[in-house]
């Protein structure tokens, strides 16, 4: 089953620093979890959603070409987040690392149902979409059939998000 995960960072980990350094280490671990990535978008800097002071997020999605059933996957997904340094707190809270299951297979779930799938948000998250369009140009959201462009378009003015060279993405 494919899977498309989507990674996000704004603050640095005690462990592995600057959140490019911990996207990175999140990615070698995910391999030794047996979630090998098939492919990974470019590194992106996006502002905070909603906006707020926080500082910006580094992001990227990966796909994964070979994964468990939803459930286990993203109960490892959380494992790492945990083992990168994430705490969580309150909800849009800056963080050292996201690792969101973003879609599983194409699966589809209600929204009382865990995990939710699609991701819940990810149709209205320019960070999410941006990366995903790199690694999966005709990518189609599973609830709607929406294709990936359309959702691009949709997305409001106030969403900053661009590619970035990796070189700048080390802080």
């Amino acid at each position: 089953m494919i899977s498309y995960i989507a990674l996000g960072a704004n603050l640095a980990s005690e462990r592995f620093g600057p959140p490019k350094a911990t996207l990175t280490a999140a990615l070698a671990l995910m391999a030794e979890r047996g979630l090998p990535v098939a492919a990974r978008s470019s590194w992106y800097e996006s502002a905070p959603v909603p906006m707020s002071d926080q500082p910006w997020f580094i992001n990227a999605v990966v796909r994964l070409d070979a994964t468990p059933d939803p459930g286990p996957l993203l109960e490892t997904l959380h494992a790492l987040e945990a083992e990168l340094g994430r705490v969580r707190s309150i909800a849009n809270a800056p963080r050292a690392v996201d690792l969101d299951l973003i879609d599983a297979g194409g699966r589809v779930s209600a929204s009382d149902d865990w995990p939710v799938l699609p991701h819940p948000r990810l149709h209205a998250r320019a960070f999410v979409l941006m990366p995903l369009k790199e690694i999966a140009p005709d990518w189609r959201h599973p609830a709607t059939g929406t294709h990936i462009d359309t959702l691009l378009a949709a997305l409001p003015a106030d969403q900053s998000c661009r590619k970035i060279p990796d070189t700048q993405a080390e802080s």
